[in-house]
């Protein structure tokens, strides 16, 4: 086997072109990264919901436009109206402040409900929302909704969550200190 090159079992010196390969490589990994970077930015900003009190959507209805916003409210129980046959459910919400600070000086969230449904005052927002009728719905429930408002002044709910604080008002349990 003259003149033929030896086999080597060792490591081969990098070529002329090694260099230029892993720049390809940490280029191409820079343009992915920058990529998804870009589409996490751009998925956030177009599934991001403007959450308003009452007084807080009905202040900025006009600069809204056609967004998604979420709003919340205390169900004033009396003005509930449902149609099982269209599935049609009305009712109104009442403003109530979203300072937790402003919730907890007024003694819990289901105090801040409960006058909030009870003072005339307060303002007071028609829901219309097309779906089954929540098991939760009722009187002095907080509503937590997600939709549009209406050039009519109602609010089209397309989600409807609700709590019933006087279900969660158990004493919350005293967390002990290790020392």
């Amino acid at each position: 086997m003259e003149g033929q090159a030896p086999l080597s079992d060792g490591p081969t010196p990098a070529g002329p072109g090694a260099g230029g390969r892993r720049s390809k490589f940490l280029i191409g990994g820079l343009l992915i990264a920058a990529a998804v970077v870009y589409l996490i930015a751009s998925s956030t900003q177009a599934a991001a919901q403007y959450y308003l009190t009452i007084d807080e959507l009905l202040a900025k209805a006009e600069s809204l436009g056609d967004r998604a916003i979420k709003v919340s409210g205390a169900v004033d129980g009396e003005t509930i109206s449902y149609d099982a046959e269209t599935l049609t459910l009305r009712f109104t919400i009442v403003n109530v402040p979203a300072d937790l600070d402003e919730i907890e000086a007024a003694g819990g969230l289901a105090e801040v409900l409960k006058r909030a449904v009870n003072d005339p005052t307060a303002t007071r927002l028609d829901v219309l929302y097309v779906g089954p009728k929540p098991d939760l719905l009722r009187h002095e429930a907080q509503a937590i909704l997600t939709g549009r408002l209406g050039e009519d002044g109602v609010f089209y709910a397309d989600e409807l969550l609700l709590k019933c604080p006087t279900r969660y008002e158990e004493e919350v349990p005293v967390q002990v200190e290790e020392g």
